[in-house]
């Protein structure tokens, strides 16, 4: 098997999230009026919890009015900007170096997230990776975030991939694997530093559970 193009997700994947998602939809959440003593609160965690690594306006879309979204989606924004520029941000272990194996050995590689593009650059200028992979996509770049194959198929045209079979999909929730099966990957794998388990990632049929994202080298080699 021949990998062209290697999709990581960022927070869970490459990025340590450290509970930072649940933090920045706290302080969301509290910006239209639902603190943690609200009763809706519990449900409306776990189903961020549920959709991790899903398009976040969609999320809070599921969740709330239209404008207490928007409202909410803005919050979130800022406040996870707030936590990486304080330097609540750091890379997986291994996953810098992966990404450079990767490279060194012709794979391209793209980052994907759910976050929206001021909150990805964010995270890429605290970690210094603006040039260390080939193209970073938000779900705005693509038209839908996961579990939608967009992304995964935006990347395959805008660095002219040739066969949606030569592309490796990576990451810690079911909506990564999804959104590879989707886009017809060959290899769909997810990784457990993040929110998804074993079990999980099984029941959506992943091709592969690393323990990494720095296992994927060896895995493609």
């Amino acid at each position: 098997m021949t990998i062209s193009l290697a999709v990581l997700d960022m927070a869970g994947t490459t990025v340590a999230d450290d509970g930072l998602v649940e933090r920045a939809f706290t302080e969301a959440v509290a910006a239209v009026e639902v603190s943690e003593q609200d009763g809706r609160f519990p449900a409306m965690l776990d189903h961020v919890r549920r959709t991790m690594g899903q398009s976040k306006i969609v999320v809070f879309r599921a969740l709330l009015p239209e404008t207490e979204a928007q409202q909410a989606n803005t919050a979130f924004e800022a406040a996870y900007s707030r936590l990486v520029e304080t330097g609540r941000c750091e890379p997986v272990p291994g996953a810098e170096q992966a990404i450079k194996d990767l490279r060194a050995a012709g794979v391209r590689v793209a980052l994907t997230t759910g976050f929206a593009r001021p909150t990805q650059d964010a995270i890429l200028a605290a970690l210094g990776w603006h040039d260390l992979v080939d193209i970073a996509l938000t779900p705005a770049d693509a038209g839908r975030g996961r579990p939608f194959p967009d992304m995964v198929l935006t990347a395959v045209l805008r660095l002219g991939i040739d066969d949606v079979r030569d592309v490796a999909v990576v990451g810690d929730t079911p909506s990564d694997v999804v959104s590879g099966l989707r886009a017809g990957a060959s290899i769909a794998a997810g990784v457990l530093t993040g929110a998804g388990t074993r079990t999980e990632f099984e029941a959506v049929k992943a091709t592969h559970v690393l323990e990494s994202v720095r296992d994927l080298p060896a895995l493609l080699s």
